[in-house]
């Protein structure tokens, strides 16, 4: 699901008197519930799921950010090994991990000779702008 399709199910899922929802598209399955009462319509359960993927993490240390809001994916395909592991040495401007959106790839790089410390990212996990991907150590 694309943000788009996220955000107008959610809008339609709040102005309506719907108590739950579940939709499967492809592999991706988006479940939303609320408190029962027509009086009072409660905020969704999944409001604060997907505030939380645009809420800042901890950070200590420099950090690769996406340079676009889109879905993380560590590995070019399904069926092949991640780009970078935790450990593992880069180069500057070697491709760390794609973002898809729109139905478009960009790739994003390490911004200098550095060592992947820390992963921040989850695979198939809808990154906000400036969310942090990858904590890294100057090489």
């Amino acid at each position: 699901m694309t943000n788009s399709e996220i955000f107008e199910l959610l809008d339609r899922f709040e102005r309506s008197s719907v108590l739950t929802m579940k939709v499967t598209i492809g592999g991706d399955t988006l479940e939303l519930s609320r408190a029962g009462s027509a009086a009072a319509p409660a905020v969704p359960a999944a409001t604060a799921a997907v505030a939380s993927a645009f809420a800042p993490a901890e950070e200590s240390g420099p950090v690769i950010r996406a340079p676009l809001v889109g879905t993380f994916y560590a590995a070019p395909a399904p069926d092949q090994p991640p780009l970078v592991k935790v450990g593992d040495p880069v180069r500057k401007g070697q491709t760390v991990c794609l973002i898809e959106a729109m139905k478009m790839m960009s790739e994003v790089t390490a911004p200098c000779d550095c060592v992947i410390e820390e992963v921040l990212a989850t695979n198939g996990e809808l990154l906000a702008f400036d969310a942090p991907i990858f904590r890294y150590r100057e090489a």
